[in-house]
């Protein structure tokens, strides 16, 4: 039972939840369970009918309309008395500003993605409101307290930064899976149904007797009257059989690796059966999206089977006459969505078709898209302890009771007996750039590098300022706003495309640049370093920042782009730790979190046991029992290695991956 205390906290408390997805809808029901009386939730997303395994405020009739409103309506039921207020926006919005976060006592984070939640940590840290994450991967939770100047911010603790792959690996030495997918998703179906007019590493023009040497045809220009079938055929025989054929005319490259076997339609799948693969009828019918399917065209229906190389050519050949015939006004705006099953069908049977030829073991379609959409799969069990989790951690904010405050770690199996492992808050990060008075220094070649360059990639990617404003001295180099005059749009726009020593006030080794962003009232200086070479595998965006925490790269493919000299980089996020969970559930990105047990980062005193409720107080006996068991004297910590909490190994300043 809650004391007198509690009670009266958690009805005079203004509460501020953002997302209303996995652990959203746990906390909200947790919240009004637990006689919270105000609670505002923002959203900006619809309910879809894969969220509703585990969002239980929602029903099938709820499909397609706002999270926020429904979660509200559906715990009114239940709590008539209860003021809820929701928003069916993107915390990110103008209205969302210092002035908005400081009406409230506590902010309760169930978000998705690294960027909302970096926006939402630094609006907290101005407005001086508390803030609770959260995160869920799998099996895996956290819940960490934050509080302004008396623990880390969210920002303290590194954050996984993207692995670069070299684009050969990709186009021409793929030895994952993950490749092949990059290369159909990035690739590939890009060039068929995105952009006709990109330039990529598939812009291989073909052998293709019908081609002279005088005028060489695109291959994936569809010709006019082309039979689709005709078409396909051309497409599959380039991408798997020329292109394969021309990399392997590369004799040293294969020196020491596994020489690829070329892929052609006439190995796989007779002539007969090329013309007349699926049952898809002709005529451009729109149609929905989500309704058009190869594999029910083709009477394939177990997603978790794995297909043979005839069926993945039967597929590939299905869904690109199915883009053609059915959705023929997309073509040449489609970006790959997880969501879209036609383009995960053809991705998958391209990603398996090029693994085939270059040795590398199949995946089914199921296995695929989670590659391909970086899904991290969600538990409903997991976001109600979490959701349990925060609302304890909240009542104890609102007590002021900071000295009780736990960051808590949900493990997937028992870990020394423990399958919940609070710690004390962390200390704030001295070297924090968002928390703490801290420059940054950014190595990067000032002749070369452009005002657009050093905004793009560092500014807002590396950094997560969304409306940034750059200063030289006393000169305004950049800034954005909807309130700007068109004539300084227009000076602004100029500057991008000028080198950094060209500006009005030119930025050169030496110089220090000041970057602010008003919405976020957070401003820093970034002292600039002239450097002229750069590696081109471990620095191909030939920046480097220092003075901010970055953690472990994850994979990515990096593709290096040269327009009119510019040099950009086009980051394809493709390891399953990135910025998509299943649905937008709970967790992306992991936070990388210490468990040392030393003066400033220690095991709290309140360790619960697996098995036990959240109230399980171990004596003193105990909890130095289990600190000895999880510690030893030399002040080593816990590794749990990829996440897989069977068993723990002692390892010197060691880096826990959770999500986040």
């Amino acid at each position: 039972m809650a004391s007198e205390e509690q009670l009266s906290a958690i009805k005079r408390a203004k509460v501020l939840m953002v997302g209303a997805g996995g652990i959203g809808c746990e906390l909200l029901k947790t919240l009004a369970l637990s006689d919270f009386q105000d609670v505002h939730i923002i959203d900006m997303d619809t309910i879809e009918v894969s969220n509703l395994n585990r969002q239980f405020l929602f029903r099938k009739s709820h499909v397609g309309q706002s999270k926020s409103k429904v979660a509200r309506d559906a715990v009114l039921k239940f709590r008539p008395g209860m003021k809820i207020t929701p928003y069916h926006a993107n915390v990110k919005d103008t209205d969302f500003n210092v002035d908005f976060f400081k009406q409230f006592n506590v902010v309760l984070n169930g978000l998705d993605n690294l960027d909302a939640r970096r926006h939402v940590n630094r609006l907290c840290l101005v407005a001086s409101v508390p803030l609770i994450e959260s995160g869920t991967t799998g099996f895996l939770g956290q819940v960490t307290v934050h509080v302004k100047g008396k623990t880390e911010c969210y920002e303290c603790q590194p954050k996984p930064a993207p692995k670069i792959y070299p684009v050969c690996t990709i186009t021409s030495t793929p030895s994952k899976f993950v490749h092949c997918i990059v290369w159909a998703k990035d690739l590939l179906f890009a060039k068929l149904f995105g952009d006709k007019n990109q330039e990529n590493d598939l812009n291989v023009y073909s052998s293709d007797s019908s081609s002279s040497s005088e005028h060489l045809e695109d291959i994936f220009e569809c010709r006019p009257n082309e039979d689709i079938e005709q078409y396909g055929k051309r497409i599959y025989d380039h991408v798997f059989g020329y292109n394969i054929k021309v990399a392997l005319s590369n004799e040293e490259k294969w020196k020491n690796r596994n020489k690829p076997r070329p892929t052609y339609i006439r190995d796989v799948l007779p002539s007969e059966e090329i013309q007349h693969n699926g049952n898809g009828d002709r005529g451009s019918k729109d149609v929905d999206p989500s309704s058009v399917s190869a594999m029910a065209s083709l009477g394939l229906k177990n997603p978790q089977e794995l297909w043979s190389l005839k069926e993945n050519t039967t597929v590939f050949l299905e869904c690109l006459k199915l883009f053609f015939l059915k959705r023929p006004k997309e073509i040449g705006n489609l970006s790959f969505d997880k969501d879209d099953q036609l383009a995960v069908e053809f991705v998958t049977a391209a990603a398996n078709i090029r693994a085939s030829s270059f040795g590398i073991p199949l995946h089914s379609l199921f296995e695929s898209k989670g590659i391909a959409g970086n899904i991290v799969h969600a538990v409903a069990t997991t976001n109600a302890i979490v959701a349990g989790l925060i609302v304890i951690e909240a009542i104890k904010v609102l007590q002021n009771d900071l000295k009780n405050c736990r960051m808590t770690y949900c493990l997937e199996h028992p870990s020394r007996k423990m399958l919940l492992m609070p710690v004390d808050p962390f200390e704030p990060n001295k070297s924090c750039y968002v928390c703490s008075e801290t420059s940054l220094t950014l190595e990067i070649n000032t002749h070369r590098s452009k005002l657009r360059d050093f905004v793009e990639k560092i500014v807002k990617a590396k950094l997560g300022m969304n409306l940034p404003l750059v200063m030289h001295g006393s000169a305004l180099l950049y800034e954005v706003g909807d309130d700007l005059e068109e004539g300084m749009v227009v000076n602004y726009t100029a500057n991008l495309d000028k080198v950094l020593c060209e500006l009005p006030s030119p930025v050169t080794g030496g110089t220090t640049v000041t970057v602010e962003d008003l919405r976020q009232e957070l401003n820093f200086n970034i002292n600039i370093k002239h450097r002229e070479d750069f590696d081109d595998e471990k620095e191909p965006d030939e920046m480097v920042l220092s003075g901010w925490t970055q953690a472990p790269a994850t994979e990515t493919i990096n593709k290096e782009v040269h327009d009119n000299g510019t040099s950009t980089s086009i980051a394809s996020q493709t390891a399953a730790t990135q910025e998509t969970n299943e649905d937008d559930d709970s967790v992306l990105l992991p936070t990388s979190i210490e468990l040392p047990l030393g003066n400033e980062r220690k095991l709290s005193d309140s360790t619960v046991a697996a098995g036990s409720d959240l109230s399980y107080s171990p004596n003193e006996t105990e909890v130095k029992r289990k600190a000895e068991e999880l510690n030893n004297d030399d002040g080593d910590v816990i590794l749990l290695d990829d996440g897989n909490t069977n068993y723990c190994k002692k390892q010197r300043g060691a880096i826990v991956n959770f999500g986040a």
